[in-house]
Protein backbone atom coordinates (compact mmCIF):
# COMPACT_ATOMS: atom_id res chain seq x y z
CA UNK A 1 0.00 0.00 0.00
CA UNK A 2 1.40 3.57 -1.15
CA UNK A 3 1.75 5.60 1.75
CA UNK A 4 0.22 9.16 1.33
CA UNK A 5 1.74 11.99 2.72
CA UNK A 6 -0.15 15.52 3.92
CA UNK A 7 2.48 17.93 2.90
CA UNK A 8 5.25 18.07 0.59
CA UNK A 9 8.10 18.03 2.92
CA UNK A 10 6.75 14.56 4.89
CA UNK A 11 7.79 12.34 2.72
CA UNK A 12 11.68 13.20 4.16
CA UNK A 13 12.88 12.91 7.52
CA UNK A 14 15.71 15.34 6.96
CA UNK A 15 13.73 17.35 4.75
CA UNK A 16 10.85 17.62 7.72
CA UNK A 17 13.46 18.40 10.11
CA UNK A 18 14.52 21.14 7.80
CA UNK A 19 11.28 22.60 7.49
CA UNK A 20 10.52 22.48 11.42
CA UNK A 21 13.88 23.80 11.68
CA UNK A 22 13.30 27.04 9.63
CA UNK A 23 9.95 27.33 10.98
CA UNK A 24 10.95 27.52 14.76
CA UNK A 25 14.12 29.57 14.75
CA UNK A 26 13.25 31.69 11.33
CA UNK A 27 15.22 34.69 12.35
CA UNK A 28 18.29 33.03 13.87
CA UNK A 29 18.66 31.14 10.67
CA UNK A 30 17.78 33.75 8.19
CA UNK A 31 21.86 33.86 7.40
CA UNK A 32 21.44 30.41 6.42
CA UNK A 33 18.77 30.57 3.83
CA UNK A 34 20.62 33.42 2.45
CA UNK A 35 23.46 31.75 1.71
CA UNK A 36 20.90 28.52 0.00
CA UNK A 37 19.66 31.08 -2.09
CA UNK A 38 22.83 32.80 -3.15
CA UNK A 39 24.34 29.05 -4.08
CA UNK A 40 21.23 28.63 -6.14
CA UNK A 41 21.55 32.09 -7.91
CA UNK A 42 25.09 30.85 -8.88
CA UNK A 43 23.43 27.94 -10.87
CA UNK A 44 20.45 29.10 -12.25
CA UNK A 45 20.22 32.94 -12.10
CA UNK A 46 19.02 35.81 -9.32
CA UNK A 47 16.54 36.68 -12.32
CA UNK A 48 15.03 32.53 -13.01
CA UNK A 49 14.67 32.48 -9.11
CA UNK A 50 12.87 36.14 -8.90
CA UNK A 51 10.85 35.17 -11.43
CA UNK A 52 9.50 32.29 -10.57
CA UNK A 53 8.92 33.38 -7.06
CA UNK A 54 7.08 36.08 -8.69
CA UNK A 55 4.90 33.36 -9.88
CA UNK A 56 4.47 31.28 -6.96
CA UNK A 57 4.21 33.97 -3.94
CA UNK A 58 0.43 33.83 -2.31
CA UNK A 59 -0.96 37.39 -3.94
CA UNK A 60 -2.48 38.69 -0.31
CA UNK A 61 0.96 37.99 1.41
CA UNK A 62 -0.16 34.52 2.40
CA UNK A 63 -1.13 33.26 5.49
CA UNK A 64 1.57 30.22 5.81
CA UNK A 65 4.37 30.91 8.63
CA UNK A 66 6.92 31.34 6.43
CA UNK A 67 5.22 33.87 4.10
CA UNK A 68 6.07 36.56 6.52
CA UNK A 69 9.70 36.63 5.40
CA UNK A 70 10.95 36.97 1.73
CA UNK A 71 14.25 34.87 2.32
CA UNK A 72 12.35 32.34 4.11
CA UNK A 73 9.54 32.38 2.17
CA UNK A 74 11.71 32.19 -1.67
CA UNK A 75 14.07 29.32 0.50
CA UNK A 76 10.76 26.78 1.47
CA UNK A 77 9.05 27.60 -2.25
CA UNK A 78 11.88 26.68 -4.22
CA UNK A 79 12.69 23.37 -2.37
CA UNK A 80 8.94 22.73 -2.50
CA UNK A 81 9.44 22.70 -5.87
CA UNK A 82 12.70 21.03 -6.83
CA UNK A 83 12.46 16.85 -7.68
CA UNK A 84 12.54 14.97 -4.21
CA UNK A 85 16.18 13.79 -4.34
CA UNK A 86 17.61 17.22 -4.82
CA UNK A 87 15.38 18.30 -1.92
CA UNK A 88 17.07 15.10 -0.09
CA UNK A 89 20.32 16.91 -0.56
CA UNK A 90 19.63 20.27 0.26
CA UNK A 91 18.25 19.34 3.50
CA UNK A 92 21.31 17.32 4.51
CA UNK A 93 23.86 19.69 3.53
CA UNK A 94 21.63 22.75 5.34
CA UNK A 95 21.67 20.10 8.28
CA UNK A 96 25.30 19.48 7.88
CA UNK A 97 26.43 23.28 7.60
CA UNK A 98 24.23 23.69 10.34
CA UNK A 99 26.34 21.61 12.45
CA UNK A 100 29.81 22.68 10.87
CA UNK A 101 29.03 26.35 12.28
CA UNK A 102 28.20 24.70 15.81
CA UNK A 103 24.46 25.17 15.90
CA UNK A 104 22.66 22.56 17.83
CA UNK A 105 19.49 21.00 16.12
CA UNK A 106 18.58 18.54 18.62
Amino acid sequence: MKQEYKRWYDHDPSLLKVINILKDYQDELKEQAEIFLNNLEKKVSKEAIDKYYHMVKPINGGSRWYDKDPIISKTVELLRVVPQDVQQKVAQNFINTLKDNGINIE
